[in-house]
């Protein structure tokens, strides 16, 4: 017998959960990366006030176990070897039952998870910036709002005689998905490196919890934060399953949990180790370190890492150790609003009926529809598509900017509009807000390039990675091959990847990525759009020169 390939004629499998910013999406995947079966479910985000977002890790565990059971139903539970969970970095909160917390004023206890997209926290995640505490060093010099740190002194401020008094445990929501199924408190350092300043060799920087206001949060060695086991992903976590878990699961007990990721970690799991061989790409036979994982979703993360020692970006979160890839540094930079400003720009824009009611007519999506009027545009004018943009320009930080600016009060522009509002004009919006995201992504490579880093090929899944135009238009502005994955559901891939590590089917992360992701498709850029796009960041960095000097008369 074949260990992981086959016993006598049953094939075995690893499932791949992933729990994304609105849904949860389950996989079964083969040994080689192939998906058999997905399922999706929905799960319910409420706002109860501006820039708060809540969801219930009673509903998303639920969803999860429902996904589960339906990508598994046409396979034996022996078959199924390992189980992978990835999450948003969101937080949850219990009680010393278990039971869940309220983390807003209407006292919904079901409600106890405060969204990684919840802002409710930037005065005092800029507060804690200005105490300048050596900790910053590793998340760019600035603490994002979408941090814990900043999370967890809100609640401590706002809701001393409820949330904070009642609360027990503090996890990541990708933890927190590992505990249920496990019922092991041990946590991952992809979610404690990333997201509350836990550093591997050094633990717990006691005296950054006491300069933010939070040294209770030290009592109990650590109890409320993580006083148990960290460990790698794809490590093992507990026995595996419990008989409950196991239960609602689907699956049998003890069956391999690997420790979590953040989602937009287990894409790059999933994308950035695929062996490249015969893509004549500049990659090959260079370290992975040579490469950058683009996740891009609703929002979008960068993803690079490097084995020398750690690089230090300003403005870009990092260098965490271990928190992808086992021994080495991620930098990890990202933009917090990406498919989401897009679906912002367009469906809000006039002539936006038109276009769904034009899509509908044609059988198509309504980005495919603005991508073929785009080519129908330039065919008309006789130009390159891309050129069609060249006096519309936006900067696009309409979330505040992630990377490399690292400030979230920044907010978006739009120079170039005419006063007409057609379908022409839509498409043309759309076409120069791909182009700012693009850019964006330039400015980010840009600084991890000054720190030290040697990116010659992007790997990109997610969502916006399904769209041929944002793909090209990425390359074209970069000036670097992208590559896309086999598996559209490289996510889930991912997530499959830390199951089979934890079954022990493959001996590192590594091995299981080169041998489960796979090259679908590489893009090339085209070089004869290089001036242009030269030109239009040159603009980009003006916009954001403008924005600040607007900002500073205004609050002379």
């Amino acid at each position: 017998i074949s260990i992981g390939l086959r016993s006598g004629d049953l094939e075995w499998y690893y499932v791949g959960v992933d729990v994304g910013t609105a849904s949860v999406r389950a996989a079964l995947v083969t040994r080689e990366g192939q998906v058999k079966t997905t399922a999706e479910e929905m799960v319910t985000i409420w706002k109860p006030h501006s820039d708060h977002y809540v969801q219930s890790s009673t509903d998303i565990w639920a969803k999860c176990c429902s996904t589960v059971r339906k990508v598994t139903q046409g396979v034996q539970r022996n078959q199924v070897r390992g189980v992978g969970f990835d999450a948003t970095c969101s937080l949850v909160v219990l009680d010393q039952n278990f039971q869940p917390v309220a983390v807003n004023q209407d006292g919904e206890a079901e409600r106890n998870v405060v969204m990684w997209m919840d802002h409710r926290a930037a005065e005092q995640a800029a507060r804690i910036t200005s105490t300048g505490h050596r900790v910053l060093s590793r998340v760019g010099g600035v603490m994002s709002p979408e941090m814990q740190p900043p999370k967890l002194l809100w609640l401590k401020e706002n809701l001393r005689e409820t949330c904070w008094r009642d609360a027990a445990l503090f996890l990541d929501l990708p933890d927190f998905l590992s505990w249920k199924a496990t019922a092991s408190l041990a946590r991952s350092l992809c979610t404690l490196v990333c997201k509350w300043t836990y550093c591997p060799t050094e633990k717990w920087d006691t005296s950054f919890w006491t300069a933010i206001g939070l040294e209770d949060l030290l009592e109990n060695n650590h109890s409320k934060i993580g006083e148990h086991v960290t460990c790698c992903p794809g490590s093992p976590v507990g026995e595996g399953l419990t008989k409950e878990a196991a239960a609602e699961l689907g699956l049998d007990t003890g069956t391999a949990v690997g420790a979590s990721l953040i989602d937009a970690h287990a894409g790059g799991l999933g994308v950035i180790g695929a062996d490249v061989r015969g893509f004549s790409l500049p990659c090959e036979d260079q370290p992975i370190t040579s490469r950058m994982a683009m996740i891009c979703g609703t929002s979008s993360c960068h993803m690079a890492v490097s084995c020398q020692g750690p690089l230090f970006v300003p403005g870009v979160w990092g260098p965490y150790l271990s928190a992808m890839v086992p021994e080495l540094w991620l930098n990890e930079g990202g933009q917090s609003a990406t498919g989401r400003l897009i679906d912002h720009v367009v469906k809000g824009h006039v002539a936006y009926p038109q276009l769904q009611e034009q899509a509908v007519k044609g059988g198509e999506h309504i980005y495919s529809y603005l991508n073929r009027h785009l080519s129908s545009m330039a065919k008309d004018l006789g130009a390159p598509l891309e050129l069609l943009a060249s006096s519309l320009h936006v900067w696009p930080d309409f979330h505040g900017n992630r990377s490399p600016l690292a400030d979230p009060t920044l907010r978006g522009a739009v120079v170039g509009l005419p006063l007409s509002q057609t379908l022409d004009d839509l498409a043309l919006l759309y076409l120069a807000t791909v182009q700012a995201l693009a850019l964006g992504t330039q400015h980010i490579l840009e600084a991890m390039t000054q720190a030290g880093h040697y990116i010659t090929t992007l790997f990109l899944c997610g969502g916006l990675s399904k769209n041929p135009l944002y793909v090209q238009i990425h390359a074209n502005a970069t000036g670097l091959p992208l590559v896309l994955p086999a598996q559209t559901e490289a996510v889930l891939v991912g997530a499959a990847v830390l199951g089979a590590c934890a079954s022990h089917d493959y001996s590192s992360i590594l091995e299981a990525m080169e041998k489960m992701s796979k090259v679908g498709k590489v893009v090339q850029p085209d070089h004869e759009l290089w001036s242009f796009y030269r030109k239009k960041h040159s603009v980009f960095l003006r916009l954001h020169v403008h924005q600040r000097e607007y900002m500073a008369l205004m609050n002379d």
